[in-house]
């Protein structure tokens, strides 16, 4: 084999190696839903959960951005979770299967189901408001988190969801700016379901406190990272000025939608993690 065949070797074995999945192991939750979960590594490592964003799993948001990679090259055990709605999971068309507290009580379920008494919480848009929530419900057993892209709103607020009914339902084109990059961001990712997607936003609307509290803030250290480019990132800002412990960064040159694959990201993280 010559050298330009062994790098070529090299690189796609690289590749491969980065977008490896487990089989997903599913978990009841609560209400008789299933969520399907991913673990790398022995669970006699420190553990990192993660929990993706809207219209995204864990392939997408963490597999193929690298985070999944890094995590383990740092020394954690990584356990993923497609939230309802998303990936391999349960994918209901009941928005009030979506409430802000019922995909919290998820991660609690999949953490006690893997007898995970620990664990470290990074989480990215919806994620990270689903995180909001983990931290403080679960306080004594999220010494750390990170949430990136964290909404200081109701998630998916500027959402139209009229528009995206009748395009789900008819075909109608959206001429909502934003919901065309929410349409876009769904269609890009591989399995996603509109009707469950809609279901999903209707049902965080409906919930009750879906806006994070600032007076009521996680009190474990807490980093906040947000892209430069997104509309959120004064409210992210705030967020973790309201919290005791909070830390921001931003993402440079990135917005709301490329900002879990940029290395600056992850860097940030893994250090916060480890204390740094």
């Amino acid at each position: 084999m010559g050298a330009q065949e062994e790098q070529n070797r090299r690189v796609t074995t690289s590749l491969t190696q980065l977008t490896e999945m487990p089989d997903p192991q599913y978990i009841m939750v609560g209400d008789g839903h299933r969520v399907a979960t991913y673990s790398w590594g022995g669970d006699e490592l420190p553990t990192v959960v993660l929990v993706h964003g809207f219209a995204s799993n864990t392939r997408d948001n963490w597999v193929n951005t690298g985070w999944v990679r890094d995590l383990q090259r740092a020394g954690y055990r990584v356990l993923a979770i497609d939230q309802r709605g998303h990936g391999a999971s349960d994918k209901p068309h009941d928005p009030r299967d979506y409430s802000l507290r019922e995909l919290a009580s998820d991660v609690e379920a999949v953490l006690d189901t893997y007898l995970v008494s620990e664990a470290f919480y990074v989480g990215y848009s919806l994620g990270a408001r689903v995180g909001w929530e983990v931290l403080q419900d679960i306080a004594p057993r999220i010494p750390r988190g990170v949430l990136g892209g964290v909404p200081d709103g109701i998630p998916l607020a500027r959402l139209d969801l009229d528009q995206v009914r009748a395009f789900a339902d008819e075909g109608t084109p959206v001429t909502d700016p934003v919901t065309q990059n929410y349409i876009r961001l769904t269609e890009r990712v591989a399995g996603n379901d509109l009707h469950a997607l809609l279901a999903i936003a209707g049902g965080l609307r409906a919930s009750k406190q879906v806006d994070p509290d600032p007076s009521h803030a996680p009190s474990q250290p807490v980093l906040f990272a947000t892209g430069t480019l997104d509309a959120i990132i004064e409210g992210s800002k705030a967020l973790a000025e309201a919290c005791p412990q909070g830390r921001f960064v931003e993402i440079p040159g990135r917005h709301h939608f490329n900002a879990p694959g940029a290395r600056a990201f992850r860097d940030a993280a893994i250090a916060f993690l480890a204390g740094e």
